[in-house]
């Protein structure tokens, strides 16, 4: 049963990594493209003549791209975001086979539609609230390792500390009732993530002029696409593995 929800699961990863790439195609990449001229005009403005007095003689000077850009914004957009559903759904598939009967006589379709919903809170919008994404020219080259290791790290912290919320709940459910046990456990998280967030650094390298409209837009369409990612995956993998339940079910039935 496990080989099958594994497999179900990197399939419907794979269906929510090509619904997100669409919807990042058509509604990201407009403003992607946006900041990567803005940040060729600031680049072309620092290299002009007289612009840095001491700067090398090839100092703004254009490399050639490994990769164009139309490649990266579809097969390489496609390539990137389908990986990350597989990744993505076979993960799902295991923490489904987890919670599922631990919730109570919940049907897989509405185990997996709660599960892809917390996930989504949990694994990307709270630690997006605290570290936004960013679009192109907005950060600085020296602090990206440090970026992305404070990012990953409030990842790795939100999910650890949403999984002892749930299995605080699940006990408090016993005694209290599961409505009563999930507001104390999600109270819980929400106290625990806010104070770890007010202890972490904060980052804001959004460079003056920037305009607004286009961060603004870039960083909704980052949502949207996780929307659409954490969604597609909970409904697709519930109708799948509804259907491996209802068979072992029949198998179990004649046996």
């Amino acid at each position: 049963m496990m080989r099958t929800l594994l497999v179900r699961g990197m399939l419907a990863g794979l269906v929510a990594g090509v619904l997100a790439t669409l919807f990042a195609y058509f509604f990201g990449e407009p403003s992607v493209e946006t900041a990567i001229g803005l940040e060729g005009t600031a680049a072309h403005s620092h290299s002009a003549p007289g612009a840095h007095e001491h700067a090398p003689a090839d100092a703004g000077a254009e490399e050639e791209e490994l990769v164009t850009r139309g490649v990266q914004s579809t097969v390489g957009l496609l390539t990137g975001v389908g990986l990350y559903g597989v990744a993505v759904g076979g993960l799902y598939s295991l923490a489904f086979a987890f919670v599922y009967g631990r919730l109570g006589t919940l049907r897989p379709r509405v185990t997996s539609a709660l599960l892809a919903g917390g996930a989504f809170v949990v694994v990307f919008l709270v630690p997006f609230l605290k570290y936004p994404a960013n679009p192109p020219a907005v950060g600085q080259a020296g602090t990206i390792g440090s970026r992305t290791s404070l990012y990953f790290g409030f990842v790795a912290l939100s999910l650890l500390i949403g999984i002892l919320a749930a299995a605080f709940g699940r006990k408090l459910a016993d005694r209290l009732g599961a409505w009563r046990g999930g507001l104390i456990a999600a109270g819980g998280y929400v106290v625990l993530i806010a104070v770890a967030a007010a202890l972490l650094p904060s980052i804001d390298e959004v460079p003056d002029g920037f305009p607004g409209s286009t961060l603004w837009t870039f960083r909704l369409a980052s949502v949207g696409t996780q929307v659409v990612l954490w969604t597609a995956l909970g409904l697709v993998f519930g109708a799948l593995a509804e259907k491996a339940v209802a068979q072992k079910d029949l198998v179990g039935k004649t046996a």
